[in-house]
């Protein structure tokens, strides 16, 4: 029997965009696109999500990617407010939430993200407070698909996998997740409607 949904963060209940905060704060079209690479799809950011490099480490090796001193300013205007801009809570998200802990779910947060995300979660999570637990890949440095991070969070919170019912907008973290007795549904079209209909042949 299913007993908790465990769902990830971005693509899931929360849309997310790499480059609006830079949109936001660069206006010359080639230095917003080598600040949104250097910073947003590099190799520190993963490392951000692992807990394994400080904010500060990464930004120097973020600002030593690019041409010109403004392109580096940018690069650290757009990592220190960067949670401003690109996440904002999915419509429908909250909805779903609230009638899932309707029908007495537990439910539970599982996302690769930084300890950047420990301060400001509650901010963009739809319906946050009627979750029963929230876990961060940084918190234990492991990420989603490592079956790792599936074991702490079912350690942390007491959870049994074959119980558990992920949500994740990647099959390769739905794939992990099964591979250690999680089964999931991989919302990679992002349809919450398509997701709720599921979800009703869960009970």
């Amino acid at each position: 029997m299913i007993r908790n949904i465990v769902f990830d963060m971005g693509g899931v209940l929360v849309e997310y965009q790499p480059d609006r905060v830079v949109r936001e704060f660069v206006e010359d079209e080639a230095e917003r696109r080598a600040v949104c690479t250097s910073v947003f799809v590099s190799p520190e950011w993963i490392m951000l999500d692992m807990g394994v490099i400080s904010e500060e480490a990464a930004l120097a090796r973020m600002q030593a990617r690019l041409d010109t001193d403004h392109a580096r300013e940018m690069a650290a205007k757009c990592l220190a407010h960067w949670h401003e801009y690109n996440m904002w809570p999915k419509e429908g998200a909250g909805d779903l939430v609230r009638w899932l802990k309707d029908q007495g779910y537990g439910i539970y947060l599982c996302s690769n993200a930084s300890l950047r995300l420990l301060d400001c979660y509650r901010d963009v999570i739809p319906g946050i407070e009627l979750f029963d637990g929230v876990f961060f890949s940084a918190e234990e440095k492991c990420m989603k698909p490592q079956k790792e991070m599936y074991a702490h969070l079912f350690e942390r919170f007491h959870l049994k996998p074959e119980e558990c019912f992920f949500v994740d907008d990647l099959q390769n973290n739905i794939d992990g997740a099964r591979a250690v007795g999680m089964d999931g549904y991989c919302l990679a079209d992002g349809d919450l409607k398509k997701l709720f209909e599921h979800l009703k042949t869960l009970q």
